[in-house]
């Protein structure tokens, strides 16, 4: 696999490191552009309780990391079954460390046909962040598919309730 880097993703790379120097700061100040956005709303992952995991592999870590974005998500999550066609589904991977702040995300699958979509994915992930510690595992890399409607609303593959 040989990623280019195009100005696009470059783009993207900065946003993140940005945004995960901005998440350290201890006075954040505003950032115009999306990442203001991002900084402006750290209440989410606030609100939501900062649990630990006690999963001994990766794959029993993506289900508390598909739950913790649940509890920050409630009002996007899809109800019930997912219908046949969807608008866009993606693959992405988180690298988190021991204390579940996001390190990097890397898109396994990503919906190029709907950028809108690739964006307000990793948006939901800097948010939510704090993940909860692993503590058995330490740093983790959590794996999900993401099952998005046209309303914008989604589900993980990991808690999917299927598709009619």
């Amino acid at each position: 696999m040989n990623p280019q880097l195009t100005p696009r993703r470059l783009a993207l790379v900065a946003s993140v490191i940005s945004a995960l120097w901005l998440a350290g700061c201890e006075s954040p100040k505003t950032v115009p552009g999306q990442l203001s956005e991002v900084k402006a709303e750290p209440s989410v992952a606030a609100a939501v309780s900062h649990p630990s995991s006690n999963a001994t592999t990766a794959r029993e870590y993506r289900r508390d990391a598909a739950r913790h974005i649940y509890n920050a998500n409630k009002s996007r999550i899809y109800s019930g079954q997912l219908p046949p066609m969807l608008y866009a589904v993606g693959t992405l991977q988180v690298n988190l460390d021991a204390g579940g702040k996001v390190v990097s995300v890397h898109w396994m699958r990503a919906p190029k046909h709907a950028p809108e979509v690739i964006a307000e994915i990793e948006r939901l992930v800097l948010q939510a962040a704090p993940f909860p510690a692993a503590t058995r595992l330490g740093a983790v890399t959590w794996t999900d598919t993401w099952l998005w409607d046209k309303s914008g609303r989604f589900q993980l593959d990991t808690l999917t309730e299927g598709q009619q």
